[in-house]
C-alpha cells in the first residue's frame, strides 16, 4: 500500500470539529492548545461551540481546518506509530490544506503554520470589497466547457477565470461579481446543468487576489521552511515540490492561481501511490477522490473509532 496524505481546505469546517478528538486524546488537545497560543485567540472555543458565523469567517475558517487535520496527524504519530516518511509516498492538500500538509511534512511549525494561515485568511478576506466579487460552481461542467464560459464572460467586461478544477463535474469559477453572474447564462447556453452562486466571502483564487498574494509573499518570506520529509503535490502545478524555496514560491502563486485537484489525483497512480488518506474533513476530498480515480483506495479519517481502525492496519 502506497499512500497520498490528503488534507482538506475551506468548507469542511463544522461547529464541535476536533471536539472528540480532544476529548480522547491527549495529543489532539495538545495541537488545540498549541494553534491558541499561536493566535492568542480562544480559536478552539469557536471550532467546538460557535457560532457558526464566527466560524465560517476566513480567518478563523482557514487554522480551525488545518488544527483538526493536524490533530489527526499528531494522535496517529504519537499513539499509534505513524511516520509520514515512512507512511507516506507525497502529502498533498486543497487550497488552505497545502499549508496543513505542508505542516505534515514537517516544513511549517505548527505554530508558524498557525499564524500563516491566520494572515492568509485575514489577506484574502481584505483583498476585494464585500459584493465585488463572486464565485460560482458549474456543476455537470467538464473543464475545457468552464474554460470557455469563463474566457466568454470575461471578454465581456471584469475578470473570471477556473478558481477550482475540482473534479469531473464539478468545476469552480471565481472573478468579478458582474462577470461570474454573466457566467452563468453563458454556462446554460453551453450545456452546463446548473451555475450554483457560492457563499463565500471573497473570489478566491483569481488575478483579483493579487494583494493577498503579495501578503503571503511578506508573510512567507519570514518563515523558515525546513527540508519535507516527503514532498507535497502542489496545488498550481499538479507536479512534486520539496525544495524549500520552490514551495515558496508556489504558494505565493496559488493564491491568485488555480486549484488543479483534478489533475493531482490523476497524476498519483504515476507517482505510485494507491491509497489516499483523508486527515478530518467530512469526507470532502475523498468523495472527489472517487469521482476523479475509481481505482484508488479511499480512507477518511475524522472519529476516534477512524483513528484506532487506521493505527492497527499500519
Amino acid at each position: 500500500m502506497t499512500r497520498a496524505f490528503l488534507f482538506p481546505g475551506q468548507g469542511s469546517q463544522a461547529v464541535g470539529m476536533g471536539k472528540a478528538l480532544a476529548d480522547a486524546f491527549t495529543p489532539a488537545r495538545e495541537v488545540f492548545e498549541e494553534v491558541d497560543d499561536a493566535l492568542s485567540q480562544k480559536l478552539s472555543r469557536i471550532m467546538w461551540e460557535g457560532p457558526e458565523s464566527d466560524l465560517t469567517l476566513t480567518e478563523n475558517a482557514q487554522p480551525a481546518i488545518m488544527a483538526a487535520s493536524i490533530a489527526v496527524l499528531r494522535v496517529l504519530e504519537k499513539e499509534m506509530g505513524l511516520s509520514v516518511a515512512k507512511h507516506a509516498r507525497l502529502v498533498m492538500g486543497h487550497s488552505l490544506g497545502e499549508y496543513t500538509a505542508l505542516c505534515a511534512t514537517g516544513a511549517f511549525t505548527l505554530a508558524d503554520t498557525a499564524r500563516l494561515l491566520k494572515i492568509r485568511g485575514q489577506a484574502m478576506q481584505s483583498a476585494v470589497p464585500v459584493g465585488e466579487g463572486a464565485m460560482s460552481a458549474l456543476i455537470g461542467a467538464e473543464i475545457d466547457t468552464a474554460e470557455a464560459v469563463a474566457k466568454e464572460a470575461a471578454a465581456a467586461g471584469g475578470v473570471c477565470v477556473v478558481a477550482n478544477d475540482n473534479a469531473p463535474g464539478q468545476v469552480v469559477i471565481s472573478g468579478t461579481k458582474d462577470a461570474i453572474d454573466r457566467a452563468a447564462d453563458i454556462a446554460k447556453a453551453k450545456g452546463v446543468k446548473r451555475a450554483i452562486p457560492l457563499a463565500v466571502s471573497a473570489p478566491f483564487h483569481c488575478p483579483l487576489m493579487q494583494p493577498a498574494a503579495d501578503r503571503m509573499a511578506q508573510a512567507l518570506s519570514e518563515v523558515t521552511i525546513r527540508p519535507l520529509a516527503v514532498p507535497v503535490l502542489a496545488n498550481v502545478t499538479a507536479a512534486e515540490a520539496a525544495d524549500p524555496e520552490t514551495v515558496r514560491r508556489l504558494l505565493v502563486e496559488q493564491v491568485t492561481g488555480r486549484v488543479r485537484w483534478r489533475e493531482s489525483v490523476l497524476a498519483l497512480r504515476s507517482l505510485g501511490v494507491d491509497t489516499t488518506v483523508e486527515f478530518g474533513g467530512n469526507k470532502v476530498l475523498t468523495g472527489m477522490v472517487k469521482r476523479i480515480d475509481k481505482e484508488l483506495a479511499t480512507i477518511s479519517l475524522d472519529s476516534p473509532a477512524d483513528l484506532e481502525a487506521f493505527g492497527k492496519a499500519l
